[in-house]
């Protein structure tokens, strides 16, 4: 079963800042980096589950599950919700690993 992937708004923000900021038009290893990122998301059309429920779902009361992406220190963490009923991914938010988790409200 294959799941469309969807990006919200604020996930597309989150992409835009990494391109910028990890420099990836003008740096081979950032774009090398950047489009890896993007395969690792892409990949969740196929089997979504395979990643750990993220944290904040509970207290979201969510179907969040998180993909780590990237190497210590810069671990990224790719929050998305999966939505079952119309085989569906939606990517959430982009952020890096070593900020705290998100609020409830972040999710609105």
């Amino acid at each position: 079963m294959t799941y469309l992937v969807n990006f919200a708004a604020r996930s597309v923000r989150d992409l835009e800042i990494l391109y910028v900021e990890k420099n990836a038009a003008e740096s081979h290893a950032a774009a090398r980096w950047y489009n890896g990122l993007e395969q690792a998301v892409y990949a969740l059309a196929s089997y979504p589950d395979r990643c750990p429920v993220a944290p904040e779902a509970r207290r979201a009361k969510r179907n969040l599950r998180h993909l780590l992406y990237g190497k210590k220190p810069h671990v990224y963490r790719v929050i998305y919700e999966v939505d079952e009923g119309r085989q569906a991914v939606w990517v959430l938010t982009i952020r890096h690993g070593a900020r705290r988790k998100l609020k409830t409200s972040d999710l609105a």
